[in-house]
């Protein structure tokens, strides 16, 4: 069967990949991510699932399903215009991700399956650093954290926990590896933007908070701090912590192994080890 190896939170900005060229290799942004990269290269995965929201890429308006999950050989991306990372088709793990929505169905999660898509920079910009040559298959796993109503965070984790049962009731012996992505504390093109920038951080300490009760393994206590209300006064792309709660389930180990903070940007990156039954 298939073994989950680890779990990673990083965010995906799409200036990440032109600020971190700038920066150079020993700019933030890249020692950030380089850090996690070592840990996921540790972990050596066979398969990577990334708990992405959808940034009106593969879905829009008319059409946004609470969780999705990608199925086709190739997915197409990123199509958003991010510098230094020119759209392409990118491999993933059809049968793999049929076998997962099949098993979510079966765990009462009526998952959308979506074929024939292409993504944006939140799927693409942490790939940029993580997996550069692309060489690893990637399954998207779409998860709502934009749009009211979102899902309760219970409900999240209890999707994480689903798709554990789902990964490793997948035959065949490989690794894989769960990625949760986005922010705690963003607003993008919003009211709370900082003067003279295009994204404002309202709320760091709540940041700051959130990755406490992480470090900590206190699952229960953000839980029921995460609501919807919650998430969203600390900015307009706040419920992007939903991501992370699934991931965090999916790995079955509430606590993490370390998170860093960037506060300019209100972001986090975190390795989790693998926990549970395998």
């Amino acid at each position: 069967m298939a073994r989950i190896v680890g779990g990673l939170g990083v965010p995906h900005t799409p200036y990440f990949p032109r600020f971190a060229a700038a920066e150079g290799p020993d700019g933030e942004i890249n020692r950030f991510f380089g850090k996690v990269r070592n840990e996921l290269e540790k972990h050596n995965p066979d398969v990577i699932l990334i708990i992405d929201t959808d940034h009106f890429n593969t879905f829009y308006f008319d059409n946004y399903p609470t969780f999705g999950i990608g199925c086709d050989d190739t997915f197409y991306g990123p199509v958003d215009d991010v510098a230094l990372m020119p759209p392409r088709h990118i491999v993933s793990h059809k049968a793999m991700g049929l076998h997962i929505h099949r098993q979510l169905i079966g765990h009462e999660f009526d998952t959308a399956l979506v074929t024939n898509y292409k993504v944006g920079h939140s799927v693409g910009v942490p790939f940029y650093f993580l997996t550069p040559d692309l060489n690893i298959p990637i399954i998207p796993i779409f998860l709502n954290g934009h749009l009211p109503p979102m899902p309760l965070a219970p409900r999240c984790y209890a999707f994480g926990k689903a798709l554990r049962e789902a990964i490793i009731s997948w035959p065949d012996d490989i690794r894989v590896e769960v990625v949760g992505t986005g922010s705690f504390s963003l607003d993008v093109a919003g009211p709370q933007m900082f003067p003279g920038e295009n994204y404002g951080v309202p709320d760091l300490p709540w940041a700051k908070h959130v990755i406490e009760r992480m470090l900590a393994g206190d699952i229960e206590a953000l839980l029921s701090e995460a609501t919807e209300e919650r998430m969203l006064a600390a900015g307009n792309v706040g419920g992007e912590l939903l991501n992370w709660i699934a991931m965090i389930g999916a790995v079955a180990n509430d606590k993490a192994d370390w998170i860093d903070l960037q506060e300019i940007r209100g972001h986090a990156y975190g390795v989790w080890a693998a926990g549970g039954r395998q």
